[in-house]
């Protein structure tokens, strides 16, 4: 089986905060596996990231290797009425463990300068899945051509069967499957303040439920315009529209046949989060 009869919402992973770091070389399975930074940054990085529920990702521009006296750093939350992303300039990487506790819910910490975005992050991280690569980096190419550097190729995103993938800073909207005209849509749509649900895996604030909620109730009730809902996460989360509408949404977790997590790997059950009802609340 293959990861096309798989709903895509609810596999967005979790991260409320970024930080991406800009790595044009040398990375390694995992961003923090000593190969990019050492072992002893890489450690005390982790350790900031789950402290201040962050996440690391590394970036790159399209195209190939491009090296610099100094490096991009993004840092981004991603709640609604509260998403913002900032664009830092450094020269060494250990200024990283002062930026990642900076990278807080609230106000932009105001270190850099603000991006209006969206800046999309679309994996191409060949080290940890060779389909990344080779189906992410075309989409990066591509995308480039339209809108110039808000594009990256970054690293592990998650969810490598979806390949290929992005996610779109400050929102943290992340989407699978992709090809070129859906992603630049996506993008379009973005800028101007909307939602694009194809191939949307969800909003990476919330929890799997709290992602196939927001989807749910958004194509239920046709609002896809980006401030028009936030979600109160949970088991059954309740979805709170601007104009006073709430629904509870209630879910399941569902279980597909075995298939490979990723390119080469070995086959393991799949068990997506669906939505199962949505209840007008008073």
């Amino acid at each position: 089986m293959s990861a096309l009869d798989e709903p895509l919402p609810g596999t967005a992973a979790t991260a409320p905060g970024y930080v991406c770091f800009e790595v044009p070389t040398g990375w390694g399975r995992d961003v923090l596996d000593g190969t990019a930074l050492g072992a002893d940054l890489s450690e005390e990085l982790s350790a900031r990231a789950k402290t201040a529920d962050v996440r690391i990702l590394f970036v790159r521009r399209p195209g190939r290797d491009v090296v610099r006296e100094t490096r991009t750093v993004l840092i981004a939350r991603t709640e609604p009425e509260n998403a913002w992303c900032e664009r830092v300039e450094i020269a060494d990487p250990a200024e990283l463990l002062d930026i990642v506790p900076r990278v807080l819910a609230g106000p932009a910490p105001g270190i850099g300068t603000a991006v209006q975005g969206p800046i999309a992050l679309v994996c191409a991280h060949g080290k940890r899945d060779r389909c990344c690569a080779v189906l992410g980096r075309p989409i990066a190419a591509a995308l480039t051509s339209e809108f110039g550097a808000d594009v990256w190729e970054c690293s592990h995103t998650g969810g490598h069967r979806f390949a290929p993938s992005m996610i779109v800073l400050p929102t943290g909207y992340t989407y699978g499957r992709l090809d070129v005209d859906d992603s630049a849509t996506a993008l379009r749509e973005l800028r101007g303040g909307g939602v694009y649900t194809r191939g949307l895996r969800g909003r990476s604030t919330w929890s799997a439920a709290g992602q196939v909620a927001e989807i749910a109730v958004r194509e239920a009730i046709g609002d896809y315009s980006m401030d028009a809902v936030t979600v109160e996460d949970g088991d059954e989360p309740i979805v709170r529209h601007r104009d006073g509408r709430a629904w509870q949404v209630g879910t399941e977790t569902s279980e597909l046949p075995a298939r490979p997590a990723s390119c080469g790997a070995a086959a393991k059950p799949i068990r997506p989060v669906v939505a199962t009802t949505i209840t007008p609340l008073r």
